[in-house]
C-alpha cells in the first residue's frame, strides 16, 4: 500500500497569486496550492494526509490588513479549513500579532494544531496537543508537531509570558519512543530547517538552535519521515534513509513524501520511500478559494491604493546591493522615521530583501507595505561605543569581496537569504573598509565630528528583532532596552507621511563602504 503525505509551509498569508506590486498570476499563493492539492489527492494511489507546517497568518499585505484593520485572522483561517488539512503546526511568525490573535486563529481551525515543545508553566503543551494519531486503511500514523525554539530571540517577552520553548531534539527524544509504541508510523512536522549540509554534515549556519533538523535525524531514532519549513528552501531528499521535504515560500511548492507500506500481521514495514516537490507554476488558481477571499481582496486593493505622500526627487531602489553600499534616500527616510518616533540619537535599519522598489513620486500604502514587509515595532537600547563598533563589525560580516567587487556574503544567501541582517545606520559617521580582516573593518567611527570612545553611551533605535539580539547581534539584548514604541513600523511611516506629506529624496552620506 502507498501512503502519501502532502505538506505546505511558510505561505505567509499569500492567497491570490500576486505580490501586490502589480504582478499577477505568479507561481505562488494558497489559491494555486489548493488547486494543486486537489490534483495530487486525485492522483494518489492510496490514502493521503495533508500537513500545514506553519507561518500562514503573517507575511503579506493581506495578512497585515486583517491584523491591523480587522483584528482577526478568521478570513485567512477559513481558507485553511477549505483546503482540508489533517494537521497543522505553529510557525514562529504566528506570534507576530500577539498571543491573543494567535489563540483566536487556532480556535478557528478545524484540524488539530500541534506544538509539542511550546510549553505552559506546568510543562505541558501550551496550545493543547503535542501530537495526533490518524488511522488510514488500518494503519495508525502518529504526527508530532515541533516549532523552532528560537522564537524568544525574536518576540517581545510580554508576548511570550508563561511560555517555554523546549529544545526540539530533546522533545522528540521524549515523544518518538512513546509514539512508536502507540502507532505504526511516526511522522515529524517541524517548523524549522536544517543547520547542516544534508550530504556532508558540515554546518551551514551558526548552531544557535534555530534550525536543528539535521541533528534531529542524527540523534532520534524511530522517525519515518520529516517535514520541515522556516528557511523557505526547496528540499526533497533523504537523510540516513529518512525522507525529508521543505516546500519553499509563499506556497510556490508542495512537498510530498510517499511511503510504500507492507503489513505482516501486526507489524508494519516501510519497504520504499520517495520525497518530491511539486511546483504550482502553470496551475490555475482554485475558484473556491478565490471566491471565498474576493470581497476582502477588493477591500484590500482599495486600502493599498490610498495616497500617503509625495516625493521630491528619486527614492526608487533600482539596485538593492548598491543601496547597501552607498546610502540610499529610502534607507535614510526609514532611519529618520525611527529617529522621529523614538527621540533616540542614532538609528539602524535594513533592506529586508531585494524585492522592495523604494518610493516613486507618489507614496501609497501599497508602497509602504511592499517595502517594509515585517510587522516590526521599535525599541530604544542603551549602547556604548564598544558595542556599537561590534554591531557594525557584525553588519560588515554580511559583505564579502569577489572578483574585486563588494557583494553580499554568499554564506548568508544560502541556504536562506539574510539580507535583513545587514544594518545601515544614521546619526553618526562610519566607514567599512573591506580591505581589512573581519572584526577590524570599522576604520572610522565618529559622532558630531569627534571619534566615538568605547565608553561613550548612546540611545539607539532599531526594530524589536534586532534590539533583543536577533540576527546574532549578541552585543544587544533585552536588558539594554530603555523604552519601546508599541506601534507597528508601517503605521509609524504612515503617520510620519501625514505630518510630512512631501518628503525629499536626500542623503547625508554618513557612511562609506570602501574597497
Amino acid at each position: 500500500m502507498k501512503l502519501t503525505f502532502l505538506e505546505t509551509s511558510d505561505m505567509h498569508g499569500y492567497v491570490y497569486p500576486t505580490d501586490y506590486s502589480g504582478k499577477q498570476n505568479l507561481a505562488f499563493g494558497a489559491a494555486k496550492v489548493a488547486a494543486k492539492l486537489k490534483e495530487l489527492r486525485a492522483q494518489a494511489a492510496g490514502p493521503v494526509i495533508a500537513i500545514e507546517n506553519g507561518d500562514f497568518i503573517q507575511g503579506s499585505p493581506l495578512s497585515y490588513y486583517l491584523a491591523k484593520e480587522k483584528s482577526s485572522a478568521k478570513e485567512l483561517t477559513k481558507l485553511i479549513n477549505l483546503m482540508d488539512y489533517d494537521v497543522q503546526v505553529i510557525g514562529n511568525h504566528e506570534f507576530n500579532y500577539g498571543i491573543d490573535y494567535l489563540k483566536e486563529a487556532i480556535e478557528s481551525y478545524h484540524a488539530p494544531v500541534l506544538a509539542a515543545n511550546i510549553l505552559n508553566e506546568a510543562g505541558q503543551p501550551y496550545f493543547g496537543q503535542a501530537y495526533t494519531i490518524i488511522e488510514k486503511a488500518g494503519i495508525k500514523i502518529a504526527i508530532l508537531g515541533l516549532t523552532t525554539e528560537y522564537i524568544p530571540h525574536w518576540e517581545k517577552p510580554e508576548t511570550l509570558a508563561g511560555l517555554t520553548f523546549a529544545n526540539i531534539v530533546e522533545t522528540a527524544k521524549k515523544y518518538v519512543p512513546l509514539l512508536n509504541q502507540q502507532a505504526d508510523l511516526v511522522i515529524v512536522s517541524y517548523h524549522g530547517g536544517f543547520e547542516k549540509d544534508l550530504t556532508t554534515g558540515e554546518a551551514t549556519e551558526a548552531l544557535t538552535g534555530e534550525n536543528e533538523g539535521y541533528k534531529l535525524l542524527q540523534e532520534v531514532e524511530g522517525i519515518d519521515a520529516l517535514f520541515t519549513g522556516h528557511q523557505h528552501r526547496t528540499i526533497a531528499a533523504k537523510i540516513n534513509g529518512i525522507p525529508v521535504v521543505q516546500p519553499g515560500y509563499r506556497g510556490n511548492h508542495i512537498g510530498e513524501i510517499q511511503l510504500t507500506i507492507e503489513k505482516n500481521g501486526d507489524r508494519v514495514m516501510i519497504v520504499d520511500s520517495h520525497a518530491a516537490l511539486h511546483t504550482v507554476e502553470n496551475v490555475a488558481a482554485d475558484p473556491q478559494i478565490l471566491s471565498a477571499i474576493e470581497p476582502l481582496e477588493l477591500e484590500l486593493e482599495h486600502w493599498l491604493d490610498q495616497t500617503l505622500g509625495e516625493v521630491e526627487g528619486d527614492m526608487r531602489i533600482t539596485d538593492p546591493m548598491q543601496a547597501r553600499l552607498e546610502e540610499h534616500p529610502y534607507v535614510e527616510f526609514i532611519n529618520r522615521v525611527q529617529l522621529s518616533a523614538s527621540g533616540a540619537e542614532i538609528s539602524g535599519t535594513a533592506l529586508f530583501n531585494n524585492e522592495g522598489k523604494g518610493f516613486g513620486k507618489t507614496i501609497t500604502m501599497r508602497d509602504v507595505i511592499t517595502n517594509y514587509i515585517y510587522p516590526n515595532t521599535l525599541a530604544v537600547i542603551k549602547v556604548n561605543g564598544a558595542e556599537l563598533r561590534a554591531a557594525l563589525e557584525q553588519s560588515a560580516n554580511y559583505l564579502a569581496v569577489e572578483n574585486d567587487q563588494i557583494v553580499f556574503n554568499p554564506a548568508y544567501i544560502q541556504p536562506k537569504p539574510q539580507y535583513y541582517n545587514y544594518d545601515m545606520y544614521e546619526g553618526f559617521q562610519y566607514t567599512i573598509d573591506m580591505n581589512q580582516p573581519a572584526g577590524q573593518r570599522i576604520t572610522e567611527l565618529s559622532f558630531q565630528g569627534h571619534p566615538i570612545t568605547a565608553e561613550q553611551e548612546f540611545e539607539l533605535v532599531t526594530n524589536q528583532y534586532r534590539a533583543i539580539g536577533g540576527g546574532n547581534y549578541e552585543m544587544f539584548g533585552a536588558d539594554k532596552i530603555v523604552r519601546e514604541i508599541q506601534i507597528d513600523m508601517t503605521e509609524l511611516i504612515a503617520e510620519y507621511l501625514k505630518k510630512h506629506p512631501i518628503i525629499k529624496a536626500e542623503v547625508d552620506h554618513n557612511f562609506n563602504v570602501i574597497l
